[in-house]
């Protein structure tokens, strides 16, 4: 199973090798289409489709929010961040 550092890296190879846009510029459009994909998700839910598909569309926006995360901070270690985060997140009533 990919570390999220890994799965981040993954999703910048797929941008490349696809051509998809790479710059600094995307970022309002890869929050954008994340915000879509969970759409999708919610919709694929809400009408009963297989399970599996709304996990992949959940898996399509955790591809955008690496790809932004990405743009956003290149040396970020979402790892990292993760791990502070849940301790931040447990602390909290």
């Amino acid at each position: 199973m990919p570390t999220f550092e890994e799965a981040k890296r993954k999703v910048a190879e797929l941008v490349v090798a696809k051509g998809f846009g790479n710059t600094a510029r995307e970022i309002p459009n890869k929050l954008l289409f994340a915000f879509v994909e969970l759409g999708e998700a919610g919709d694929s839910w809400k009408k009963g489709k297989p399970r599996g598909e709304t996990i992949e569309e959940l898996i399509d926006v955790i591809f955008y929010v690496l790809d932004a995360s990405r743009l956003i901070d290149p040396t970020a270690n979402l790892d990292e961040v993760f791990e502070k985060k849940l301790a931040k997140n447990l602390t909290r009533p």
